[in-house]
């Protein structure tokens, strides 16, 4: 049987394991170990905050290391996780299809979406978690014409006891991650090595033959690359393989009101959104603006929030990514836009106060093309190494992207196994 390895095991390198393994040998490489959600007592450091404990948002990875924080030059934040199941643990399980810029390119993934909605629970019938306000700014946008619709959600969301903790982990079971792909990969024969950082991929003859770990090195017939936004591009380049300089990060920035008994911090993160010209807007309280960010120092219950995620300029790399004066004018018309429904809520939004910029859904930095529609492969790469992550969009999405990421890689799968 040919031996696979495969580098990451979030939402791509997760499907991919599973639909591989007993075909292939499967090898999955994860840089860091098992995942477990975020245990500290929330109420106890809120308390903390007021003493100025909280310097950096750097200091997260401290208390919980799944996190991985770094800087931009304009000081926006990016932020991604190593463990098993990848950056899934971190989400807010939104599973939505986000594949107009694919479509666009030509590549058509019906079958692939529809197999994962037969594999998944995934539903948007979560209303009766949602609090008063956020039912209000339901209510609101849709009396403004903004056409809201509940965000579908990977996951088992009758069992959710709404304790906002979705982007620190589900301590309950009820949030869909990658991991759970991992586990049938490796009921199936599948080996996971963990805690195991790859430093390149040993190419000969335009082949893939293994690839250098702080492990050593490990061989192979096939390569997947699937380690996400930010780091694929770093291993590609280090094997010789050249990236584009047009990385995404689909920037976030919540806009925030002081509102009594929100309760926003004890709900499911992104209940809804509204689709704008380049941008979402969801209600959503953000954890790292709460702890690091002056500015949000009132009580967790009286903040209510509206995230802005931003469709951003294909520019940069990961030591170099900057913001385009087109983005930055986005970001303004969508603070515009969040103040006009806090106003409507009966705020003042003049006393709104805003975020602390950060991003966390990085790619684009091995686009597919039209001349790729079938067949998946950069022209870059060795015939035998594949990506199979958000470095394949050709375009910002603008929103949550682990389903669709999920359905490119059940397709790359199913050209593997065709092909090899």
């Amino acid at each position: 049987m040919k031996k696979v390895i495969i580098i990451g095991s979030g939402a791509g390198g997760a499907t991919v394991a599973k639909e591989l393994q007993g075909k292939f040998q499967v090898t999955l490489i994860e840089a860091g170990g098992s995942f477990k959600p975020f245990g500290l007592n929330l109420p106890f450091l809120e308390h903390l905050r007021s003493a100025n404990i909280f310097l950096t948002e750097k200091m997260i990875p401290l208390v919980f290391p799944p996190y991985r924080i770094s800087k931009t030059k304009d000081h926006m934040t990016l932020v991604n996780a190593v463990g098993i199941g990848g950056t899934t643990t971190l989400t807010c399980g939104n599973a939505l299809r986000v594949d107009a810029g694919l479509k666009k390119i030509g590549i058509e993934l019906d079958q692939e979406f529809s197999e994962l909605h037969h594999e998944i629970t995934i539903s948007a019938d979560h209303e009766h978690l949602w609090r008063g306000a956020t039912r209000r700014l339901y209510e609101i946008c849709a009396a403004e014409g903004l056409n809201p619709f509940p965000i579908p959600k990977a996951g088992h969301y009758r069992k959710c006891r709404n304790c906002g903790h979705c982007t620190l982990g589900c301590s309950y079971g009820v949030k869909w991650d990658a991991s759970i792909f991992v586990s049938q990969a490796v009921k199936k024969g599948a080996v996971v090595i963990d805690h195991c950082v790859v430093k390149k991929i040993y190419i000969k003859n335009n082949r893939a033959t293994g690839i250098s770990t702080n492990h050593g090195l490990l061989t192979a017939d096939l390569v997947i690359v699937a380690a996400g936004g930010f780091n694929t591009p770093v291993i590609l380049e280090n094997s010789g393989i050249k990236t584009d300089k047009t990385l995404f990060v689909d920037p976030v920035l919540c806009v925030a009101v002081e509102y009594t008994d929100a309760l926003q911090n004890k709900e499911i993160s992104m209940p809804f959104a509204v689709q704008m010209d380049g941008y979402i807007i969801s209600p959503y309280f953000d954890q790292l603006s709460f702890f690091f960010n002056k500015k949000w120092r009132i009580p967790g219950k009286d903040i209510l929030s509206l995230l802005i995620k931003l469709a951003d300029t294909e520019k940069g790399t990961p030591k170099n990514k900057i913001l385009t004066d087109k983005d930055r004018q986005k970001l303004d018309q969508g603070v515009n836009q969040c103040k006009k429904i806090f106003s409507k809520l009966g705020v003042n939004p003049d006393n709104a106060f805003l975020g602390t910029l950060n991003a966390g859904h990085p790619g684009g930095m091995l686009p597919l093309t039209p001349d790729e529609a079938g067949s998946f492969h950069n022209p870059r790469l060795p015939e035998n190494v594949y990506v199979a992550d958000a470095s394949l969009f050709p375009s910002s999405l603008g929103n949550p992207p682990m389903l669709t990421i999920m359905a490119l890689a059940k397709r790359i799968s199913n050209i593997i196994l065709m092909k090899h």
